[in-house]
């Protein structure tokens, strides 16, 4: 975790996704990894979140900072799944 020079909490991580999914009438394996980043309150809680455990998160993805093409996944809430 590391804080802002306004004192706001942030936090980055990278969020991993594996599931099976039908497209096309054809099943395939779909794996991927995401760069997600977390701020204020939504970075502590974060922080208190066990590694391993499956989650269903919710937020909006943006460009990086303004002059990149890569994308992150800012965090605005989320829940542990069974």
């Amino acid at each position: 975790m590391r804080y802002t020079p306004a004192g706001i909490a942030m936090m980055t991580a990278t969020l991993s996704h594996a599931s099976q999914q039908v497209e096309a009438g054809i099943s395939r394996q779909v794996e991927l990894e995401l760069p997600a980043i977390a701020a204020g309150q939504m970075a502590q809680q974060l922080e208190r979140a066990e590694l391993g455990k499956a989650f269903r998160f919710h937020g909006f993805m943006a460009r990086k900072n303004r002059n990149s093409k890569s994308l992150i996944f800012h965090l605005t809430d989320f829940e542990t799944i069974s």
